[in-house]
């Protein structure tokens, strides 16, 4: 016995639905997105024109299609007709893949994914799976990808095909042309060239012969882009194949890799393109994002923290992060800006715990200070007394202030050379940075005590899965959007996507 099948039986439409398991994920998609304001979406509303998809089936569509690692507008097209969970969200709708990445890219999303993260946090914190005591800082660089050669080449040949001149090529993903397949359309291209350009010598009509030239520019021009697509695909190949694991290499030694070195003081090492992604969490869960140019954390801090508290909620009571966010102007905007406090290290934090830096005694912070006379003394008991106030501004604004100490005399110490660089003749001096003593103090009492060392020990533990889940789990490890602000709304998707499958996940348990 078989169970019932007949291919040419009606059938009535069904809910689809009752076809998904009671904790699928695209119920969380649903239940997020309908918590957005009706608001939100007034953007959105146009005047004239045809009517426009709802921007709600849109964010839902896109998101759950980013839970199950689809990132391409095409694929996210081929899921509308054939997965059950994005038929069901999109209820009958099935927008083209040039419609999914209009959308996705579209300005006025950004407020949208905002609110989802907003959402999802009052969420959390609601179902008490999160104790909103503090949030964890960390940043990681993702690379920018080849999209414009993707980008083009698949318009063009969707040109192509539409207007007839080459027949319609068999394609292993609807998403890239593969380097055979670009050659492929070259080869048919050249066909249709040499084809037109025999007629055009056999014709004798002068009429006829001017609209065949005419018909042969197109896809003479064609022929020449796609030639070039064949040589940069063809390129670009080669240099992953040659990068690997890497992130560069040398042209004169492949195996060899450009690396910016300690003494590399100049800092014009090889660089490739991409952008320093910041993220906020608690428990594992991103709750606020941004994206920046510049590579370096300490810059971003600051920005990051005015974002968190324009668009996305209040800070809480602590605010930890790694050594590479400890700066005097950070310290400086946390415990004077803001009502919160922070559990950030500095670059020196361990090596000043290490009994070698303890036992220095060429390390200044071991040398002895006298209150009443203002002054140090070295290990050749010298006194370096204090002289004048020095200000230093970096290039990015902030000034520093420190207390100039010179030692009376250098002149024939045993330890010169290990105490000091200075050229003979100069006497060893001792710049100090009172305000930034007394922040680094304050890092050092707070990451002594119980409870807020407790806190910061859970750090690791919370905002690098974050990132190790984005990359290793949902296989997001390079952005195929080109531009600040539309990187901004892609990495909105996949870190949301990232925070719907663990919540699914946990409430599957």
């Amino acid at each position: 016995m078989f169970k019932n099948y007949i291919m040419n039986q009606v059938v009535l439409p069904l809910d689809l639905e009752i076809k998904l398991q009671k904790n699928d994920i695209a119920f969380s998609v649903h239940d997020l997105v309908e918590q957005i304001p009706h608001e939100a979406f007034d953007s959105f509303i146009r005047s004239t024109g045809c009517p426009a998809y709802h921007p709600r089936m849109m964010m839902k569509i896109i998101l759950c299609a980013y839970t199950q690692s689809v990132f391409s507008g095409r694929k996210i097209e081929a899921l509308l007709g054939d997965s059950v969970r994005m038929m069901w969200l999109a209820q009958g709708h099935e927008p083209s893949y040039r419609t999914i990445n209009r959308f996705r890219v579209c300005p006025e999303v950004k407020a949208l994914l905002r609110e989802c993260f907003v959402q999802f946090r009052c969420h959390l914190v609601k179902e008490k799976h999160i104790d909103d005591e503090a949030i964890f800082i960390d940043g990681t660089k993702l690379e920018d990808y080849s999209a414009g050669l993707i980008e083009r080449s698949n318009q063009l040949y969707d040109e192509l095909v539409e207007k007839e001149i080459i027949p319609e090529i068999e394609r292993e993903s609807p998403e890239v042309l593969s380097t055979k397949e670009l050659a492929k359309v070259v080869g048919k291209l050249e066909d249709t060239v040499d084809e037109l350009t025999t007629t055009i010598e056999s014709s004798k009509d002068v009429s006829e012969r001017k609209q065949l030239r005419s018909a042969r520019k197109m896809p003479k021009q064609l022929l020449k882009q796609f030639k070039d697509f064949v040589a940069r695909k063809q390129k670009y190949e080669q240099a992953m194949a040659t990068f690997g694991t890497r992130n560069s290499y040398s042209k004169t030694d492949r195996d060899a890799t450009f690396m910016r070195m300690k003494d590399d003081y100049m800092k014009n090492g090889q660089l490739k393109a991409g952008y320093n992604v910041q993220i906020a969490s608690e428990g594992q869960y991103a709750l606020a994002y941004d994206v920046f140019p510049n590579p370096t954390d300490t810059r971003t801090f600051i920005p990051f923290l005015n974002t968190i508290e324009n668009h996305f909620f209040t800070l809480p009571k602590y605010i930890v992060a790694d050594a590479g966010y400890g700066s005097e102007e950070n310290y400086e905007d946390v415990f004077e800006n803001r009502t919160a406090t922070p559990l950030i290290t500095y670059n020196m934090y361990r090596k000043e715990k290490t009994k070698r830096a303890q036992k220095n005694t060429f390390n200044t912070a071991n040398w002895k200070y006298d209150e009443e006379t203002d002054s140090f003394t070295c290990p050749n008991n010298q006194q370096l007394t204090f002289r004048h106030l020095s200000q230093k501004t970096d290039r990015n604004g902030f000034s520093r202030e420190f207390k100039v100490y010179e030692c009376e005399s250098c002149t024939g110490c045993p330890f010169r050379s290990e105490c000091t660089k200075a050229k003979e003749g100069n006497h060893r001096k001792l710049l100090l940075n009172v305000k930034w003593e007394q922040q680094k103090e304050k890092i050092r009492t707070l990451l002594s005590d119980e409870k807020t060392g407790e806190i910061y020990g859970r750090r690791k533990i919370d905002v690098e899965p974050v990132f190790g889940f984005l990359k290793a789990n949902l296989g997001f490890t390079r952005l195929s959007v080109r531009g600040q602000e539309r990187v901004q709304n892609e990495m909105g998707f996949a870190l949301m996507a990232v925070n719907l499958r663990k919540l699914t996940a946990r409430n599957a348990t």
